[in-house]
């Protein structure tokens, strides 16, 4: 397992790219999209550096995974499914944070929160494989009720992906003030 970390300073979070023993498979871990609040506009920086660096080492994105709806920045893993594949995916839970936000913006019935935008919707406990990465789903809520964590597990090396479940040192334990989120 080989494990690379990208981190946007405007948004003090980060995304991962992990890959399997061969470094052949990938996974990215967190995606975000650029966004400029004073222009309201999108950009895609973060998301066109690990392009970039996928393409230098020729893997192959088998999944992009969400730790949870994020609140303080954009997910860029349509915009990184669009240009190298790979299967979006995040914890099933996220159906109830997409009715509570659709609820409290008012977003109207277009707004799908069944879940959709996601390829796949990932259980507690289910496992998934990239090469020779197992990667097993753990349901984390309370920063939202979607937190889920990603154990990593090739051969004796093990990394878990907690986004938002555990800040780092100063803070601790995440928010648990967002709507739908619970200590």
């Amino acid at each position: 397992m080989h494990i690379e970390a990208f981190f946007d300073p405007a948004t003090s979070s980060n995304t991962y790219l992990v890959f399997d023993a061969d470094r052949t498979r990938c996974v990215v871990v967190d995606s975000v999209l650029d966004y400029d609040p004073q222009a309201a506009r999108i950009r895609t920086d973060n998301a066109d550096r690990l392009i970039h660096r996928v393409a230098e080492t020729g893997a192959r994105v088998e999944w992009i995974l969400e730790t949870h709806v994020h609140a303080d920045h954009l997910s860029a893993a349509a915009y990184l499914k669009e240009k190298l594949g790979g299967r979006t995916a995040i914890g099933r839970q996220v159906t109830v944070v997409q009715g509570v936000f659709g609820k409290l913006f008012n977003a109207g019935p277009g707004f799908a929160t069944d879940g959709s935008q996601f390829d796949h919707l990932l259980a507690d406990g289910e496992t998934i494989m990239v090469g020779s990465l197992s990667i097993t789903v753990m349901h984390t809520p309370g920063h939202t009720p979607a937190c889920a964590s990603y154990l990593f597990t090739d051969g004796d090396e093990q990394a878990v992906f907690v986004g938002d479940t555990l800040f780092m040192p100063d803070t601790g334990t995440a928010r648990c003030d967002f709507p739908g989120g619970d200590a």
